[in-house]
């Protein structure tokens, strides 16, 4: 008895966006789709989700999509939406066409503000995102931040006092770092993650954020070779340093 769990081949295509029950079954009747080279022409085979199923199962001589448990870090533009729902450009359309119909759907953990760029990380792994955004494991995270004005100079007492109170809010904020590149831009690490948090806190100081950009999540830091737009599907390390508190981890491995 297998000690992994089976799907048919049918369903685990359908659920990766390859088409319909129908469609997968005529993929597989041509000999489109194979495992380890050898064709695989019924669509009801039930076929063992291993760490490597993905990689030996091939549609037209290319690998399958990842499985679903995916984890994706994706560097979002200025001017797209995180949200399946608004209207205007979307982070999912970034994606392959095909993983938007992927099931389960792929959603954003945590969001960054349309006027925010930078590392956003994906998932369509329920429990990991809500480890991820649970407000006990306070995940830091850090900003590069453009100022509108210079500092007046008080600015990282403030943040790190954990006594500044947002406007229309009644509970401090968590002791935040801030880093001064110059006069005007800056690195801010946060351990929470509130409603436009960055931009509040500026704002709250007498200034403005004009350009925002996240550069890490716990131990995954963006890399410079991943262009505005574009993602990499990351490992099981990726995951777990996601979760810490460490910096400079290759998304890639």
């Amino acid at each position: 008895m297998s000690q992994h769990p089976t799907l048919r081949l049918d369903r685990l295509l359908g659920n990766l966006g390859y088409g319909s029950r129908r469609e997968i079954a005529n993929m597989a009747a041509r000999g489109r789709v194979r495992l380890d080279g050898a064709a695989l022409r019924d669509a009801e085979l039930r076929l063992p989700l291993n760490a490597d199923t993905a990689a030996r199962l091939t549609i037209d001589g290319e690998p399958v999509d990842p499985l679903p448990g995916v984890l994706l870090m994706l560097h979002k533009p200025v001017g797209v939406t995180c949200s399946h729902k608004e209207a205007g450009p979307l982070v999912f359309r970034l994606l392959p066409e095909r993983w938007q119909r992927r099931d389960p759907a792929i959603s954003a953990i945590g969001r960054l503000d349309k006027d925010t760029s930078g590392l956003l990380l994906l998932t369509d792994d329920g429990a990991f995102l809500h480890q991820i955004i649970s407000p006990r494991r306070h995940i830091p995270k850090r900003y590069a931040a453009t100022l509108d004005r210079p500092l007046r100079g008080d600015e990282a007492a403030v943040f790190a006092s954990g006594e500044l109170t947002l406007e229309s809010e009644k509970t401090p904020l968590l002791p935040a770092a801030l880093e001064i590149v110059d006069e005007r831009e800056v690195v801010v690490t946060l351990t929470e993650g509130r409603y436009h948090q960055v931009r509040r806190m500026f704002a709250a100081v007498g200034n403005h954020v004009v350009a925002l950009r996240r550069l890490s999540v716990g131990g995954l830091t963006l890399p410079d070779d991943l262009k505005p737009g574009e993602f990499a599907v990351l490992g099981e390390s990726g995951r777990t340093a996601a979760l810490n508190g460490g910096e400079g981890h290759s998304p890639h491995n």
